[in-house]
């Protein structure tokens, strides 16, 4: 029997329909957004990280500044009187000895000056020698003289009474010539008396104090005046290095400018300025090591002798004045040089530690985030000395640990049960 087709059997359904070409589209780009959101769903909380094992290492904890060299045993002449340089004996650099001629002023009022001032010291001590001898050589040769005459007027008057008395008793001479005679032995007798006290008794106690004083005036004013001609011919005090000439031969100078300097180089010290919140650090004896910008091959080293006693501003900062002695200079080390010095607060050997990047605090906690299991886990830790890079663990963690540092990611947070992988 056949089959009978109509012309509707060949008609297409809404099922059998195509789809359009947008449709199709718009379902493969939601698959593949859902595909998308699936995988991320399953890895968003995997945190690709940064971690350090924990290990023992030397650890020093050092506070760096600046500072200033100065000699300990130093010499810096100055002008005493405007004047101008007469001559320089010596040259920077120049090695000399104690009493060595370095540097001579115009000395010529410095010399009219010292002899004035001898006079002036002859003649007070001339002075006072006339007073304690009774008067000068002239004047004692005159009083001698004096007295000798007083002593024959005296003599020649008490024979004269003795003959007349013997006269009067004869009676050849009257009551009044032995009177008259007798007056005159007194006077003569006063006279006498009058000399010896003028060579034994000319001066008195004030005029002696008064000649003892000038003469103390006349020594100082010699010795003044051979200070400034010694400071127009100036010699050095000690024995050193000649550091600084400032001036030149023939230049012109006013009182107190500086003409030469000299030092002692192997002996120098560092003055040096820590900032407040350091000074607290900083004990005598800690090792210093100083560098020097125009040396940087050469590394010095020196010890903290004096610690900060008060605070002072420097500038801008609030510091303390620390001062430190060099251990090693050999001359090599100029004045007035300016240095960076590191000093020594705390040092440990062969100690645990981790870097100072996974070192977390809050408040009066300290704590790492360890790995166990790629995930991390708050763990309380004991600190001891902290540097710029290490931190001594005495407490909490073991060499066997692993900590973690940071995320990959600048926007993710570590945080406590956080599931990560170690990255290198």
């Amino acid at each position: 029997m056949g089959v009978l087709y109509t012309e509707n059997s060949f008609m297409p359904t809404t099922d059998t329909r195509r789809l359009s070409p947008l449709a199709l589209t718009g379902i493969l780009l939601g698959a593949l957004l859902l595909a998308v959101l699936v995988v991320r769903s399953f890895t968003r909380d995997v945190v690709d990280i940064r971690a350090a094992a924990v290990n023992h290492q030397n650890l020093v904890s050092s506070v760096p500044t600046n500072g200033k060299v100065e000699p300990i045993k130093d010499f810096r002449a100055h002008a005493a009187a405007p004047g101008v340089v007469a001559k320089i004996y010596v040259k920077v650099g120049q090695k000399v000895k104690s009493g060595e001629l370095l540097l001579q002023m115009d000395d010529a009022d410095a010399l009219a000056r010292v002899a004035s001032a001898k006079s002036a010291l002859r003649a007070a001590q001339a002075s006072l020698h006339d007073i304690e001898q009774g008067g000068s050589q002239d004047e004692r040769i005159a009083l001698s003289g004096d007295l000798s005459r007083g002593k024959a007027q005296q003599e020649q008057a008490a024979k004269n009474l003795a003959a007349l008395k013997q006269l009067q008793q004869k009676g050849a001479a009257s009551a009044s010539e032995v009177a008259s005679a007798e007056q005159r032995l007194q006077s003569m007798d006063n006279a006498l008396q009058n000399i010896q006290m003028r060579s034994t008794q000319r001066y008195s106690t004030p005029d002696r104090a008064r000649a003892e004083a000038q003469l103390s005036d006349a020594r100082a004013g010699l010795a003044a005046a051979q200070n400034g001609y010694a400071n127009a011919n100036i010699r050095s005090p000690l024995a050193g290095s000649v550091y600084s000439i400032p001036v030149s031969q023939y230049d012109f100078v006013q009182a107190g400018e500086d003409l030469v300097d000299v030092a002692d180089l192997n002996k120098v010290q560092i003055r040096a300025y820590f900032d407040e919140p350091e000074i607290g650090k900083l004990v005598v004896g800690q090792g210093v090591k100083i560098v020097w910008d125009a040396k940087p091959d050469k590394t010095w080293h020196g010890h903290v002798s004096r610690v900060p006693t008060t605070v002072i501003s420097y500038g801008t900062r609030s510091v303390g004045e620390c001062i430190i002695a060099v251990d090693d200079a050999n001359g090599d080390l100029l004045p007035n040089t300016n240095v960076t010095v590191t000093v020594t607060t705390q040092q440990r050997f062969n100690v645990l530690s981790i870097p100072r990047e996974a070192l977390h605090t809050e408040g009066a906690r300290d704590f790492v985030y360890r790995v166990i299991n790629n995930k991390l886990v708050v763990t309380p830790v004991q600190v001891g000395v902290v540097n710029l890079t290490r931190v001594e663990i005495t407490g909490g963690l073991t060499e066997k640990d692993t900590v973690a540092l940071s995320a990959t990611s600048s926007n993710r947070d570590l945080s406590n049960g956080l599931a990560v992988k170690v990255v290198e």
